[in-house]
């Protein structure tokens, strides 16, 4: 009886696999067949000798970036910094979609229109717009500020002030993306929710935490997961390119891309570039795991796997 149950489940649903065919193969093809090369990170990496003929050096091209004097350095800017931008970019777009729900759907339509446009600007875009507001000769924000008297910053040689800047640009640029996340999602709520505890006297504020919020929790939870997951990878196109790759800024900005990066173009050592690669994964591989095992502890309805 199975062999016929299953053959007839497939036949039922051959329409279905075949729609989802492209997408399985885009998945293997780009996703899982490049696993293969995670062998290069313990390699001495040669073009000529292609990546099974280059010779087996174990973990050699992991003690570039454990040896280095930096290490701390940009694991520390790529924990921190990646940390600020998940609590405050989802603590924030979750209120602006609360916002957003609590508004009517021509002005729903303008401010989503508003905060999603610059999901789809390029950082490179983004990074001449921010030079062109603190560029320290012409910036708009000096001219700004010398016209109340105030000395002028040099903005690109201040660390002090880039942890506000990236976290501001980060939120800036996909806030209204994971704004809609959310938004769809609270429009999914049962509306009689609202209504019953309107009659029961709830205010706005009362709707927000008893419903709204718990509703939202379980997204909530997913997208911190996998943002956790990733919590060693960053932005390249931020980090590199809204700050200039300005060495002064390098206490601030540097991240484990940004060095793998520079130190790839100077070296050229491919396989070093593939330990830290493989490093990240590991790391946010068990960072993963490690979140969803604490979240299925407390609440297991709420956890990914």
């Amino acid at each position: 009886m199975q062999p016929i149950r299953r053959r007839y489940s497939l036949t039922n649903n051959f329409t279905l696999l075949l729609m989802g065919a492209p997408a399985l193969l885009l998945l293997l093809v780009f996703n899982y067949l490049p696993m293969m090369g995670i062998v290069i990170a313990f390699k001495d990496f040669h073009f000529d000798k292609g990546i099974w003929g280059s010779d087996w050096v174990g973990l050699k091209n992991f003690e570039f970036f454990f040896t280095s004097d930096n290490a701390w350095r940009v694991t520390r800017n790529t924990l921190l910094l990646n940390a600020a931008f998940i609590v405050t970019g989802t603590s924030l777009t979750v209120i602006l979609a609360l916002m957003l729900f609590e508004l009517g759907q021509r002005a729903v339509k303008l401010y989503q229109t508003i905060l999603f446009f610059p999901y789809f600007l390029s950082w490179v875009v983004v990074s001449y717009s921010v030079y062109a507001l603190l560029s320290g000769d012409y910036g708009a924000v000096n001219g700004l500020l010398g016209h109340f008297g105030i000395e002028p910053v040099l903005w690109y040689s201040e660390p002090k002030y880039w942890v506000g800047i990236l976290i501001f640009a980060n939120f800036w640029k996909f806030g209204g993306y994971y704004m809609l996340l959310f938004y769809t999602n609270l429009m999914g709520i049962d509306t009689s929710l609202y209504e019953a505890a309107a009659i029961d006297g709830a205010s706005k504020l009362q709707q927000v935490r008893h419903i709204s919020i718990p509703m939202l929790t379980p997204l909530i939870i997913m997208l911190t997961l996998l943002s956790i997951g990733r919590i060693f990878y960053s932005d390249f196109g931020m980090f590199y390119f809204l700050p200039k790759d300005s060495g002064a800024l390098y206490p601030v900005t540097d991240v484990i891309d940004t060095y793998v990066y520079r130190a790839l173009r100077n070296t050229g050592e491919i396989g070093m570039a593939a330990a830290s690669g493989f490093y990240q994964s590991v790391v946010g591989f068990v960072l993963i795991f490690a979140s969803n095992l604490l979240v299925k502890k407390t609440n297991p309805e709420n956890a990914i796997f």
